[in-house]
């Protein structure tokens, strides 16, 4: 198959999910508008905590907002194209996946277009919001080696909650239930993720640049933003956490493999 054919049935399939959406537009506008609220508790949370402290690890508080508010992103985007994975478990419990397996088009395809969350651009609006607010306080002198970093950081971060999902995705396979240990990757990420990864120690950064890459589009690309590191080189690490999507796909291929009907 194609690509082409192939991003046009996939832009089929998220076209016949707006449309779905949109048959209820107050029930999805109040829900986007839930998903605004949740993260501008969060946006208050850091900014009291920053009203008694005037920087955490000699960051302040506009360029601890400009790492959480592409950390967000990254995992808005991820949730609003990826979330036919988070909510695998049900297809694989209810026998759903038999009927994917038989169909002519590619197995990941199928399951990217069962579900497109687009509720989830509530949270997205308010990412952006505390990104422009970032980057107008935080002082960083812009250039476009710089904008192409945060282009890669959300690349490269919508890649790796991708892969974690692709994960949660993969497991039910061998448990047919979701592992909710999974979310200490994702929503859990999500939280920490708050503040730069280096700031929780050094056990901890060497877990987010090696095991889940997250510290690869959040902490060192940070870093050069702010002029803490300044060779170019650094722009394009964020790029490297794609490399993550491999061993994923590979767990999910494994998983395919192994995979026996669970009935209806």
């Amino acid at each position: 198959m194609k690509v082409r054919d192939t991003f046009h049935l996939y832009v089929h399939y998220v076209s016949i999910q707006v449309k779905s959406k949109m048959q209820y537009k107050a029930s999805f506008f109040l829900s986007a508008m839930g998903q605004f609220l949740v993260s501008f508790n969060v946006f208050l949370g850091m900014l009291f905590l920053f009203m008694r402290f005037s920087a955490v690890a000699g960051f302040t508080y506009s360029q601890v907002l400009l790492c959480f508010s592409i950390f967000l992103m990254e995992f808005s985007l991820a949730e609003c194209v990826g979330r036919g994975f988070d909510t695998f478990s049900t297809m694989v419990r209810k026998g759903e996946f038999d009927r994917v397996m038989v169909r002519p088009r590619g197995l990941v395809l199928q399951v990217l277009g069962s579900r497109f969350e687009l509720t989830r651009f509530g949270r997205m609006l308010q990412a952006l919001v505390m990104f422009v607010y970032g980057v107008t306080k935080s002082g960083i002198r812009w250039n476009g080696a710089k904008v192409m970093t945060v282009a890669f950081m959300l690349a490269g971060g919508t890649a790796v909650f991708f892969g974690i999902f692709l994960v949660y995705a993969a497991l039910c396979f061998f448990t047919l239930e979701g592992l909710e240990v999974i979310n200490i990757f994702t929503d859990g990420a999500r939280e920490f993720g708050k503040y730069p990864v280096g700031i929780y120690g050094e056990s901890i950064l060497k877990f987010c640049t090696w095991v889940v890459p997250y510290a690869l589009v959040q902490h060192y690309p940070l870093l050069y933003l702010l002029d803490y590191r300044t060779e170019t080189w650094w722009s394009f690490v964020p790029l490297l956490a794609s490399l993550f999507l491999i061993p994923c796909y590979g767990l999910w291929r494994l998983g395919v493999r192994r995979y026996q009907s669970a009935g209806s």
